[in-house]
């Protein structure tokens, strides 16, 4: 029963943040899984990228259905092959890391685009 209630605020508070922000929930939820769910880091990672699967397509759809045209379909495609294949290398990298270096690097990066988005101006 603590399991379904930890999984279901993390995703949540993960389904929030992401469609709010962009961020996919893989932000919220590897600390989450890792911290309060006792979750490797490279099975949070994996979990993680399954998890933002249904929460991409939820938003998706529901961007699709609004009046306001917000997806810009020519940047998905364009953006979408790249990640694509950055994505399969991606895993493979990510499992020869060990979980200390990935925590770091998942830190760091996290630190360095909220520093520069806090200094973005407009």
């Amino acid at each position: 029963m603590k399991l379904l209630i930890t999984g279901l605020l993390i995703g949540a508070v993960a389904g929030l943040l992401g469609a709010l922000c962009g961020v996919g929930g893989g932000l919220v939820m590897v600390p989450a899984f890792v911290m309060i769910l006792g979750m490797g880091q490279k099975s949070a990672i994996a979990s993680s990228l399954a998890v933002i699967v249904i929460t991409s397509l939820t938003g998706t759809l529901n961007h699709m259905t609004s009046d306001e045209k917000l997806i810009d379909w020519k940047i998905v495609a364009i953006t979408g092959v790249g990640a694509i294949v950055a994505a399969w290398f991606g895993t493979d990298l990510m499992k020869s890391l060990s979980s200390p270096a990935l925590t770091k690097v998942f830190g760091v990066t996290v630190i360095a685009f909220g520093i520069l988005m806090l200094l973005k101006k407009g």
